[in-house]
């Protein structure tokens, strides 16, 4: 099994603690059906910066919100498991990557 890197893009941060918790809860059963397959249910991001040849800018381009990595099969099952991710449900995407052992 292979693991892959899910990177959550964009969506909107829940408003009100009442709205937090319930997308809280919302996360833990989403991961609660992926069962074994996490292997690092990850951490959201903070602060970001982007390093080019042209200097720092503040800020990641990428508007990255956090990750997670999962083992899966192929990238088709790791994208089948992505479908249920509930930062789809405010409006954001989830990139997936294999990560190749080195």
């Amino acid at each position: 099994m292979a693991k892959f890197v899910y990177v959550y893009i964009g969506g909107q941060m829940a408003e009100t603690p009442a709205a937090q918790e319930q997308a809280m809860q919302a996360w833990g059963a989403w991961f609660g059906t992926l069962g074994d397959s996490v292997a690092d249910v990850g951490n959201p991001f903070g602060s970001s910066a982007t390093v080019s040849s042209g200097g720092v800018a503040e800020g990641g381009k990428s508007g990255a919100g956090g990750y997670s990595i999962v083992s899966a099969d192929s990238l088709s099952d790791a994208t089948a498991k992505a479908k249920g991710c509930p930062v789809l449900a405010s409006g954001g995407s989830v990139e997936i990557y294999e990560a190749i052992p080195m």
